[in-house]
């Protein structure tokens, strides 16, 4: 199997197209490509289903080998890649029902409409001995924001309790942020079917969207992850724009003996 891999702000996929697969992914074979030990190691793999001109259909896996329904940095990626195969400075990735927009900036940088952004009320949840307070948003995928120190040990305690918490029947990505001024946080990122990672698009959105819903921030938000910043813009309408860079790292071909 050809493979390209990537990573944005050290959140990495491997990236393959399709009509390239010998026999369709699994689950399973997602899980063992993306097992670092292994397989290849990744975050997840970008599944090109079609690719025309300036348009593509990508299918975005987890490493555990379930589906994502977006991601920020995966779609950044699956765009940079587009742009550089069709000659366009400007591309459409559709993940789902949702497309997006994205646009090729100087270097490595790209800029996605990210669409509108759901924010929930403030809300308590029961966790172990303590009730935390966190804010839900969507971004096509589903989020909760916690206001905290974004320490390691807290964020690796709290979020997979969190994430597969009773309140959230299909889990959740979760965040745990700090204000540092009115245009900047400080967020750790535990996702969905992933765990602890360096950086999360659709987490910098989803915090940035919580952030200024709640008056701690106005935009546009400077987003500091543990891989690196992005930037989140959000109009009067919860319409978010996401820039951030994107950056191929090598190409490969899985071995017969691992097929």
């Amino acid at each position: 199997m050809r493979f390209s891999k990537w990573h944005g702000l050290g959140n990495d996929y491997l990236l393959v197209q399709r009509s390239d697969l010998e026999a369709p992914l699994t689950p399973d074979r997602v899980r063992r490509l993306c097992d670092y030990h292994f397989g290849v190691g990744s975050d997840g793999v970008l599944e090109v289903v079609s690719a025309n001109g300036n348009r593509a259909e990508v299918v975005i896996w987890n490493p555990d080998g379930s589906t994502a329904e977006l991601s920020g940095n995966g779609t950044r990626i699956a765009a940079r890649w587009l742009a550089r195969r069709s000659g366009a400075d400007t591309v459409r990735i559709r993940v789902g029902p949702r497309e997006v927009l994205a646009r090729m900036r100087e270097g490595l940088e790209v800029e996605t409409d990210m669409g509108r952004v759901e924010v929930g009320e403030p809300e308590l949840l029961e966790i172990e001995d303590e009730r935390l307070e966190l804010t839900t948003a969507n971004v096509g995928n589903p989020h909760a924001v916690v206001r905290q120190e974004p320490d390691r040990a807290a964020l690796l305690r709290l979020g997979p309790l969190i994430e597969n918490h009773e309140r959230f029947p299909d889990r959740t990505n979760v965040q745990l942020v700090r204000v540092d001024d009115r245009h900047e946080l400080t967020v750790g990122v535990w996702e969905r079917g992933a765990g602890a990672t360096l950086s999360s698009g659709t987490s910098a959105v989803a915090t940035a969207a919580v952030a200024v819903a709640r008056g701690w921030c106005e935009s546009p938000v400077s987003v500091h992850l543990a891989g690196g910043d992005l930037v989140v813009s959000l109009d009067e309408d919860g319409n978010a724009r996401l820039t951030g860079s994107a950056q191929e790292i090598f190409v490969g071909e899985t071995s017969e003996e691992f097929e």
